[in-house]
């Protein structure tokens, strides 16, 4: 399961401080699968984050509908948008992270 894989990560300390970074937005629901840890609410998936080689990554499963004036997001794909962190920006987070949870809101 790669919520295990994360927690056996050089950068676990981090992932585990996103995570509870995460868990503490009102209504976040963590659900740990096979290929990825997802973050959703009750009106729908929010995002991803897994551990990667530099840090983790919060995959925003609608991010190409949010607005990016930090300018911090990758990918071109249709709908999903990457942050990568190598420390945990909360400001960063937060800002996209409502936006998911308004883009969630309105569907």
């Amino acid at each position: 399961m790669q919520y295990d894989k994360d927690l056996q990560s050089e950068h676990k300390d981090l992932f585990i401080q996103a995570r509870t970074f995460l868990l503490s937005f009102d209504g976040i629901i963590e659900t740990k699968k096979e290929s990825i840890t997802t973050y959703s609410n009750k009106k729908g998936g929010i995002c991803h984050m897994r551990t990667m080689p530099y840090g983790i990554d919060f995959g925003f499963l609608k991010g190409a509908k949010m607005d990016d004036e930090l300018g911090l997001l990758t990918g071109q794909g249709k709908a999903l948008r990457v942050l990568p962190q190598k420390e945990l920006n909360k400001e960063a987070v937060t800002y996209y992270l409502k936006q998911a949870i308004a883009i969630n809101s309105k569907q």
